[in-house]
């Protein structure tokens, strides 16, 4: 192993329970995402005090919290639900399968189809805050924590997976959700995309939108690539086994960049996944092909 990924992992095995920023108060997401990553790379055994900080931070209805001491907005549960089920044993199959519950009871918020908008608003997905519309990011999560559960086939995950799909531009790539608006087609972003690219693993391609998705994240990154938007764009990227020779490399250089500025340990587990020689968040997941969405 590359000594700067060897000092990248001993750093998170150090302190798994972590925030975004180096010193910041701990928080779902990066504690999940530093679990996950260390599964990934062989530590399970220094993820047990991450794992237990979802577990404590988990609410009576099976929901996790954006951190420990704040239980809501709880699009973070689908993360918690993936470090867990990495877990080496079954010690949190229960917090797992709790979470599968609150999951499956949440819904985006649906409008009536419009004009003023290119997506289809009656799919139903997972929204950032309840009480919200649907959204790429936090559906896509829901999607991987559900494939990771067995719930491939259910029918919420199928409605899922059409959403994720049809928020694809025309061109290639997502945004935050919106195709067009008002008339204008919106622009992609690397982030979002990588992110459903790698909950769409495995999926039929019957209309062209994986592909062309695939082919614009593919062109549109380079090691001066902000940190989170690269890491997520190489991991779905590996999950349709495109691997690009300079992975490595920018993820060296951008590992850097981040050891002599702000130390986050959010981004750092985000290049422990990237850089992981499996299929990082679709590795333990059954993708047998499914009818097209």
């Amino acid at each position: 192993m590359e000594r700067w990924l060897e000092e990248a992992l001993d750093g998170i095995a150090s302190q798994p329970v972590c925030g975004y920023y180096a010193g910041q108060t701990p928080a779902s997401e990066p504690t999940a995402l530093a679990a996950i990553a260390l599964a990934q790379h062989g530590r399970s055994s220094c993820a047990h005090a991450a794992l237990d900080y979802l577990r404590d931070a988990q609410n009576s209805d099976g929901s996790v919290g954006v951190r420990r001491e704040e239980t809501q907005p709880a699009w973070p549960t689908a993360l918690a639900i993936l470090a867990w089920k990495l877990a080496p044993d079954l010690r949190y199959e229960s917090c797992a399968r709790r979470g599968e519950n609150w999951l499956l009871a949440a819904r985006g918020k649906t409008m009536a189809r419009t004009s003023d908008l290119g997506h289809d608003t009656t799919l139903v997905g997972w929204p950032w805050a309840a009480g919200t519309h649907s959204w790429i990011e936090p559906t896509a999560f829901a999607v991987l924590a559900l494939k990771a559960i067995g719930q491939s086939h259910h029918p919420r995950t199928r409605e899922a997976v059409r959403l994720l799909v049809d928020r694809q531009i025309s061109g290639g790539g997502c945004n935050y959700g919106n195709t067009t608006c008002l008339g204008q087609t919106l622009l992609p972003h690397i982030q979002p995309t990588g992110i459903a690219l790698t909950a769409l693993a495995g999926e039929a391609d019957d209309a062209g939108n994986i592909t062309a998705s695939l082919k614009w994240l593919s062109e549109s990154i380079s090691e001066m690539t902000p940190t989170t938007s690269l890491c997520w764009a190489l991991i779905g990227l590996r999950a349709h086994a495109l691997q690009l020779d300079q992975s490595l490399p920018w993820l060296q250089t951008v590992y850097q960049r981040v050891r002599n500025t702000d130390r986050s340990p959010y981004k750092t587990a985000l290049i422990l996944l990237a850089a992981a020689n499996t299929t990082s968040l679709t590795s333990y997941h059954d993708f047998e092909k499914v009818t097209s969405p």
